[in-house]
């Protein structure tokens, strides 16, 4: 499938669902920890925004951790209007950037799942298209967004679309559930079965 054109689909539709938010809905915390919906999106507007050189300079004044200096960078991004961010995210849809040493599955994936972020607390639901769903899946089993730790020795077996990867301990359920719990989001846990749910509900304690 055409990753970009799928990944352009999905900020564009992102964008039209948080343009109508009220100012409480913004500011709802995400399943994102120590975001709320606004930063969320401040997030996702990051590689829209900022240049490598720039962020590589915010990775040096975070000593190399990726993580802080994606933090910083939001939060920098944050204090823009809500309304700017959501332009940005319309109006750059179809960037083609991607991670350096990442393909396009990399910002499908961020977007799938920083949407699931946003629209799980609000209620908000959603019936992401399938091949997006495994394409995803299949980034985060081997490891995608950081993710080994967090699957490694696992099998997991969606029950809504064809897909299932891995060989251990057994977690079954919904693809999007898997998704969330495969990149660290424990509330999705409670709709999984099978053994291999204690397991990662350990990992991620």
């Amino acid at each position: 499938m055409d990753v970009f054109a799928h990944i352009a689909d999905e900020r564009r539709g992102l964008a039209d669902l948080v343009s109508g938010l009220s100012t409480e809905q913004r500011t709802t915390p995400s399943l994102c920890a120590e975001w709320d919906v606004h930063h969320v999106v401040a997030h996702l507007v990051v590689p829209l925004e900022v240049g490598i050189p720039r962020f590589v300079l915010a990775m040096l004044a975070a000593r190399g951790n990726f993580d802080r200096a994606n933090v910083r960078m939001a939060r920098e991004q944050g204090r823009r209007p809500f309304a700017e961010l959501v332009e940005v995210l319309r109006r750059k849809a179809d960037s083609r950037f991607t991670p350096p040493g990442a393909g396009p599955e990399a910002p499908l994936t961020d977007l799938l799942v920083h949407g699931l972020d946003i629209r799980r607390p609000l209620g908000l639901a959603r019936d992401i298209p399938e091949e997006r769903l495994r394409t995803s899946l299949e980034f985060v089993a081997a490891g995608g967004l950081d993710a080994e730790p967090t699957v490694r020795g696992l099998r997991f077996e969606a029950d809504d679309v064809a897909w299932s990867s891995g060989s251990g301990p057994v977690m079954r359920g919904r693809a999007e559930a898997l998704l969330l719990a495969m990149t660290g989001r424990g509330t999705a846990l409670d709709e999984l079965s099978g053994d291999g749910v204690a397991t990662l509900r350990s990992r991620l304690a």
